[in-house]
C-alpha cells in the first residue's frame, strides 16, 4: 500500500503532509513563489556566504513542495538547477497543486533515490540543498558520514551543502558530529526558527570569516535583489559556534 500524501489549506497557506501531522512543504496563496516556511528562508544563508553570482549550479535532494526549487528559478536566473526526488506522486502534487514548473533549459528533475543519483553522477554543484524524509520523517542513509562526503566531494572550490535536519525526538548530535567529521570541522549548524528543525552548513574551498556588519549588509543586498529576508538568520549563524562571538567563519 502506497504512503498516503495530504493536502491542506488554513489561512491562506496551502501544506503538503505525508500521511502525518509534520509539514512538508507550504505555500501561500498569493505569494507562491516566496519561501513561505522559515526553515527554507534559512537554507538559503549561503547567500550571505558567498558573493553573487554564486551559485551557478545547484542540486536539491529533495522536492517536497518545490518551494526552494521555485525561488531558485524565480530569483536566481543565472542558477542551473537539478532536483532529485524519489517519488512520482510527490512531484505530480508539486506541479499541480504548489505550481511547480516544469522543465527547461535552467531546471531538471530527476526522478531517482538520491543515494543511486549521488553514486552515479561525476558533476559538480556549488550548493548542494538536502531536505529529504520518508513518510516517517526519517533520512535513513542519507544521514551517514559516507552519504555526507559524498556530497562534500561533489561540491566546486566555494560550494556549501545546506541541510534541514529533523528528529521527532529533537536530538541532533549524532547528525551534527557525523557532518563535522565528513566535513573536516568546516561545518555549523543552528536552531530553525521552525520548532523542531535545525539548519547545518557544511563548506569546502575558500575560508569563509564574515563580522556580523558584513554579513547584515549582505542580508540587505539579498533582500533588495531576491525578496528574501534573511537578516533575522544572521544572528542564528552568528551563535551557531559558541567561540564565534560577532564573527561567522566557517
Amino acid at each position: 500500500m502506497e504512503n498516503p500524501i495530504d493536502i491542506r489549506e488554513e489561512a491562506g497557506v496551502r501544506f503538503l503532509h505525508f500521511g502525518t501531522e509534520w509539514v512538508q512543504g507550504a505555500m501561500r496563496l498569493r505569494s507562491p513563489h516566496t519561501l513561505e516556511l522559515p526553515y527554507t528562508r534559512e537554507m538559503m544563508a549561503g547567500l550571505l556566504m558567498r558573493e553573487a553570482p554564486w551559485p551557478r549550479r545547484v542540486l536539491s535532494i529533495g522536492l517536497g513542495a518545490g518551494s526552494l526549487a521555485k525561488f531558485i528559478h524565480r530569483q536566481l536566473p543565472d542558477a542551473i538547477h537539478s532536483v532529485v526526488e524519489i517519488e512520482p506522486r510527490v512531484l505530480a502534487i508539486a506541479r499541480q497543486y504548489f505550481r511547480f514548473p516544469a522543465d527547461d533549459d535552467r531546471l531538471q528533475v530527476h526522478l531517482e533515490d538520491g543515494l543511486v543519483f549521488m553514486a552515479d553522477t561525476d558533476e559538480r554543484w556549488d550548493l548542494i540543498l538536502l531536505d529529504a524524509y520518508d513518510h516517517d520523517v526519517r533520512q535513513g542513509p542519507l544521514n551517514s558520514i559516507e552519504f555526507y562526503r559524498c556530497l562534500r566531494e561533489h561540491l566546486t572550490d566555494d560550494g556549501l551543502l545546506s541541510a534541514n535536519l529533523f528528529n521527532r525526538g529533537r536530538r541532533y548530535e549524532g547528525t551534527v558530529a557525523r557532518l563535522e567529521y565528513a566535513f573536516d570541522q568546516r561545518s555549523l549548524a543552528f536552531n530553525s526558527a521552525d520548532h523542531g528543525n535545525m539548519i547545518a552548513f557544511g563548506a569546502v574551498g575558500h575560508p569563509i570569516e564574515l563580522d556580523a556588519a558584513e554579513l547584515r549588509e549582505r542580508a540587505i543586498a539579498v533582500q533588495t535583489a531576491t525578496g528574501l529576508d534573511l537578516r533575522p538568520t544572521v544572528n542564528r549563524l552568528l551563535s551557531a559556534k559558541a567561540d564565534s562571538g560577532e564573527w561567522l567563519r566557517l
